[in-house]
């Protein structure tokens, strides 16, 4: 019963030229929440990788300062490794 009322709503408030526009109007937004959806979802699971080479010869400048400041970044993300780096700079 409310859906019919709610269409009749929408059909009386927006006439019959309108819905159309509104329903396509509707998709588009739908289908950007779903691209940027999907697109963060695709960013943290990036983020979360663990950092898979620890040498120190390496270009990454993060791991090579975890290692001067004696971090151990075998098996974590490089966000952990940062957070240590700035937590051990701070003290």
């Amino acid at each position: 019963m409310v859906v019919i009322v709610g269409a009749l709503l929408t059909f009386f408030l927006w006439g019959p030229n309108k819905i159309p526009e509104l329903a396509r109007a509707l998709g588009r937004a739908k289908s950007e929440y779903s691209k940027a959806a999907s697109e963060v979802e695709k960013l943290a699971k990036e983020s979360m990788k663990p950092v898979e080479d620890t040498n120190p010869n390496t270009s990454d400048m993060i791991i090579e300062v975890a290692h001067q400041l004696g971090i151990v970044t075998e098996g974590k993300t490089r966000q952990e490794i940062a957070d240590e780096i700035v937590t051990k700079k701070s003290v």
